[in-house]
């Protein structure tokens, strides 16, 4: 017995200093290697040491968020908007409420603060805020019921589930889903929603063999009752001058197909439209798509040169009011995306808090506020976000982040990846099991309809009986100096021009 146990720690002994032997053979090796290589001065200075330096750097993106950084630090959506989000994904009943008073500094330059009413809108007097109706010229109008929806996420940048819960969620909760670029999947349609098909500068899913628009192909699209419009994307919020970037480990045999590309290769679209030079052009494409499809058309853009809205305006006067564009999505410079340059990302293109009211007051300008919807997107997932963007004149809402929160994104930032540990922008199916599509769809709908409710409770606060009637004099903006300075005073409202008694519907 006793020689069997020396004989075991006799091999445990020589076990351990093989391991211990190798590991400082192995420290030897790197030390040396790491002084004498000239590529990296951290290794150069800190052999060994310095290696880790990635590694650390690479945990801390996930560690920040839970020990160090304070609830409204984070950038880009900090913890206390996510949070939101996800008690509004998970209430059933409205009850996203918090205690004991704002983390929010309501002091910081920059702060939207609404204006109360002293007898606010009781909820017998509220109403419900009515439909509104795009593309009075088509041959198939759109009424639209809810004025927040899901905004561009192509499927391949999502996943599958990710893409089934959308559509369910939307369906649900009455609001439409944006395609995005990446064309129209069985996944899209699976829901039974409502689908606004995105048209980018590759022309995915509506292309021929050689990547020119096809009629054919566009009919076929529109031929789907369940896709209600079509947007022609000129630019997006996170890299205006720069098309779509799926990498090729997200280009499945599926996602290929469905695109009409090559599996497995890196998709990029070009920068921009090469068939569209001026903004003749620009409605000479609006035109076509709306005649051979029939349904509204219109156009996304990231607003940073904006003399081109005077002429687009100048042209519609000279050909005729049912040439405008049905909408104009217009999408902030902070806008997302799952894969885009960061000198874009960080540098390029008007925000949202200076593009909405130029483009709302350059249509009442020329007259055409009435004819053209418009559209507001980039980084909008909260309630006074919403509502704010309300008080500057948009009809509508979109939000692509605020939907991920609530099938769960944990701000992993590791999107273009094909890594995402929620199973939501991956197409592994390991990761993706996690993702059910069933359990998340209900919390699409809850997100969607708990941010209808409390944008109404804001409104009701201002003495408005829906969030349409939001004005610019309903919210502040906190200055340097610490005073606040109504959205009119800092964004005053242009005179309209005469109103076209010809256009068939009106805004409210």
């Amino acid at each position: 017995m006793y020689d069997n146990l020396f004989t075991i720690l006799q091999i445990l002994t020589y076990a351990f200093v093989f391991v211990v032997g190798t590991g400082v053979l192995i420290v030897i090796f790197l030390f040396i290697r790491d002084i004498t290589q000239t590529e990296n001065a951290i290794r150069r200075n800190f052999p060994v040491i310095g290696r880790f330096r990635p590694l650390f750097e690479k945990l801390g993106e996930f560690f920040r968020q839970y020990f160090f950084a304070l609830d409204r630090e984070e950038m880009p959506f900090n913890r206390a908007e996510r949070n939101w989000v996800y008690r509004a994904a998970t209430a059933q009943d409205k009850g996203n409420t918090v205690a004991f008073g704002s983390t929010r500094d309501m002091r910081a330059p920059g702060s939207i603060i609404f204006v109360n009413c002293p007898f606010p809108t009781l909820e017998v007097d509220a109403s419900t805020p009515q439909p509104l109706t795009f593309g009075p010229y088509c041959r198939h109008p759109y009424i639209a019921s809810s004025f927040f929806n899901i905004s561009a996420m192509s499927y391949g940048s999502i996943s599958k589930p990710a893409v089934q819960a959308l559509s369910r969620g939307a369906k649900m909760a009455g609001c439409w889903l944006n395609t995005g670029e990446g064309g129209l999947s069985p996944y899209h349609l699976e829901g039974g929603c409502d689908l606004v098909f995105q048209i980018g500068t590759a022309k995915y899913g509506v292309r021929d063999e050689i990547g020119i628009l096809s009629d054919e192909k566009l009919r076929e699209v529109a031929a789907h009752d369940q896709v209600k419009m079509f947007e022609l994307k000129l630019s997006q919020g996170a890299k205006p001058g720069k098309g779509g970037i799926l990498p090729g480990a997200k280009v499945t045999p599926d996602v290929a197909r469905i695109r009409g590309i090559p599996a497995y290769k890196d998709s990029i679209s070009p920068n921009r439209h090469p068939d569209i030079n001026t903004v003749g052009e620009l409605l000479d494409q609006i035109e076509r798509i709306r005649r051979v499809t029939g349904k509204p058309t219109g156009f996304k853009a990231v607003i940073g040169a904006y003399g081109w809205l005077d002429s687009l305006a100048d042209e519609i006067r000279r050909r005729g009011n049912e040439s405008a564009p049905d909408f104009i999505t217009v999408d902030s410079g902070d806008g997302g995306s799952g894969a885009a340059p960061m000198s874009l990302m960080d540098n390029v293109g008007m925000l949202l808090r200076e593009s909405l009211p130029l483009v709302v007051d350059k249509l009442r300008e020329h007259g055409l506020r009435d004819r053209i919807r418009v559209i507001a997107s980039g980084k909008l997932i909260n309630p006074a976000e919403v509502a704010w963007a309300l008080c500057l004149g948009a009809d509508f809402v979109n939000s692509a982040r605020g939907f991920m929160f609530s099938l769960g994104c944990i701000q992993a930032l590791r999107c273009n990846k094909d890594t995402c540990p929620t199973g939501i922008t991956t197409h592994n199916p390991k990761l993706q099991r996690g993702l059910d599509p069933a359990n998340k769809a209900v919390r699409v709908a809850n997100y969607a309809r708990n941010m209808e409710y409390e944008v109404g409770v804001i409104a009701h606060s201002c003495g408005v009986a829906e969030p349409r009637r939001l004005k610019r004099y309903h919210a502040r903006v906190v200055t340097e100096s610490g005073r606040s300075l109504s959205l009119a005073d800092i964004y005053p409202e242009v005179k309209t021009a005469a109103p076209d008694l010809g256009t068939p519907n009106t805004v409210n």
